[in-house]
């Protein structure tokens, strides 16, 4: 009897284990499962927030070129201001929409040191200019502003500045025929700088020939 009792109890108790062992298996297979989509959710996350980030970057590269586009177009205002002031003053046909500039950098066109003579890069840098001014304009009044950077005195500066400006001018009415009454020229010697003067790289775009077109 008592060995009838014990093989029943095995025969009851082989299921249960074996019972035991497949709810483990199971609970150990969907745990897997769930740590497995949780990976890929934390995975699709991390990615967003990524492109999130870069998005944020985007934005603020934007944003700062609109702080500068905004800065350049109040300074382009008073310049167009200024130059039509002078314009009126000098008697010159001048209605005082500003319609570009064009800013001719040491960087770019590399006038002589203390020199007002043009280089040959300065000189294709204004048959450019000129050609774009047949292209699209008639009638346009030009300002030629003459700008340096601090070498030198102030009066030397105003001076150069204006030599430089005038040989522009020169070169316009002689080699493409603009008249001279629809141009002027204005040294603003040091007192314009657009960067620092404490580095060579600073002087050289302070050392500048601006172009201003007015309808």
């Amino acid at each position: 009897m008592r060995r009838s009792l014990i093989y029943l109890a095995a025969l009851v108790a082989v299921p249960l284990v074996m019972t035991g062992c497949a709810t483990k298996k199971y609970v150990q297979g969907e745990t897997q499962a769930v740590s497995s989509r949780v990976d890929d959710v934390e995975g699709q996350v991390e990615e967003n927030q990524t492109r999130l980030d870069q998005q944020d970057q985007r934005i603020g590269q934007v944003d700062s070129k609109a702080e500068s586009a905004s800065s350049a177009a109040s300074e382009a205002s008073k310049t167009a201001k200024e130059a039509l002031q002078r314009a009126q003053e000098a008697g010159k046909l001048a209605e005082g929409k500003l319609l570009y500039e064009e800013v001719l950098t040491d960087n770019d066109v590399k006038f002589g040191f203390e020199s007002s003579k043009l280089s040959d890069e300065a000189k294709a840098a204004i048959d450019e200019f000129a050609n774009k001014l047949k292209r699209e304009n008639k009638g346009v009044y030009i300002e030629i502003q003459g700008h340096t950077d601090n070498s030198g005195s102030e009066s030397y500066n105003e001076a150069l500045g204006l030599e430089r400006a005038e040989a522009v001018m020169r070169y316009l009415n002689q080699e493409h025929g603009v008249p001279l009454h629809r141009m002027n020229v204005i040294s603003y010697g040091e007192s314009e700088p657009i960067t620092d003067n404490s580095t060579r790289e600073g002087r050289s775009q302070n050392r500048r020939v601006t172009l201003v077109v007015l309808s």
